[in-house]
């Protein structure tokens, strides 16, 4: 389960969720517009169910599932929205979620994840870690395995973000999301480009765990990145299809310092009046490190996500 998603599994994906999912709303800001020296078009996803876009690819994975093996239950590994997701998604279908979790990751986020009813599994801070106690998961109770970001469903459902954007804005010209794993990214290009082949499209990383960006240019997978940011949703090393789905859409990915990204989100709590993680913030920080790239432009902004440590504010 971990091909890119035809853009037919996306209008499927959309029509699944359509029962559990929120339409979120898309904001504009006359001050960050005239910052920006473009017409920002924000859609927010902090206002989705589980405070992220998250909660679409994991709805559409677990209603994707048959009977028999819904009633196995779900698992993956996550340090917060996607586990989260998954485990509010299980919960509409009635079904056991199993979340795998690194050690150190974002108080506020697990907590999230239990709240929503999964049962969290504890490993050791590494991606081996978290692949190995996910197989002893699933070996024990034949649990699903859902990607947090390599899985068809997962990416199909991530992509109905740009069926709604477009629909609520279709004068766009450029659209920008934040590149982690991911999942996100390529779901977005493959369903932005279905609909409108002549959009600009865009991605913000973290500089302290670029590797989307240095795998574009060098033309192969960089996979030595040891990521060193505060962005914890975007920690994750680009996946194989993703970024073959960013070269084939022709992402260009932006990397901004963390520095740049905390001026971001600050403007955007100040601004937009919108309580988003700092992850989410690498967008707009990558339109006002390089805003010869959209000037002029029609952008829409995906703001990712609004699960923030209130007590641990990154100011």
């Amino acid at each position: 389960m971990n091909a890119l998603p035809s853009f037919e599994q996306v209008r499927d994906a959309a029509a699944r969720i359509a029962p559990h999912a929120r339409v979120t709303p898309v904001l504009r800001s006359a001050a960050l517009d005239a910052l920006a020296g473009a017409e920002l078009h924000f859609k927010c996803e902090n206002l989705q169910r589980g405070g992220a876009f998250k909660f679409r690819g994991a709805c559409n994975a677990v209603w994707s599932l048959d009977d028999a093996q819904a009633a196995r239950g779900v698992v993956t590994h996550s340090s917060g929205n996607h586990g989260n997701a998954l485990a509010l998604a299980a919960a509409t279908r009635g079904i056991a979620a199993h979340v795998v979790v690194p050690e150190g990751a974002v108080r506020a986020k697990l907590e999230a994840i239990e709240r929503a009813g999964a049962t969290l599994h504890r490993c050791a801070p590494t991606q081996a870690a978290r692949e190995a106690m996910c197989a002893e998961v699933q070996r024990a109770t034949g649990a699903e395995l859902v990607h947090p970001y390599a899985d068809t469903r997962v990416m199909a459902g991530q992509g109905t973000i740009a069926l709604e954007l477009l629909q609520q804005a279709p004068e766009l010209d450029a659209l920008i999301t934040p590149v982690g794993g991911g999942g996100l990214a390529s779901g977005v290009a493959i369903a932005a480009h279905a609909l409108d082949p002549s959009l600009a499209l865009f991605g913000a990383e973290p500089l302290g765990a670029d590797d989307a960006a240095q795998s574009l240019a060098r033309g192969a997978r960089v996979t030595t990145v040891v990521p060193d940011t505060i962005c914890d949703g975007l920690r994750a090393l680009v996946g194989e299809r993703n970024l073959d789905a960013l070269r084939t859409h022709r992402v260009e990915v932006i990397a901004v310092s963390d520095a740049e990204t905390v001026a971001a989100m600050q403007l955007l709590w100040s601004e937009l009046k919108q309580v988003v993680e700092v992850s989410s913030a690498t967008v707009l920080a990558a339109i006002l490190k390089q805003p010869q790239r959209f000037a002029g432009r029609r952008v829409g902004v995906v703001l990712t996500g609004g699960n923030v440590d209130l007590q641990a504010l990154p100011w």
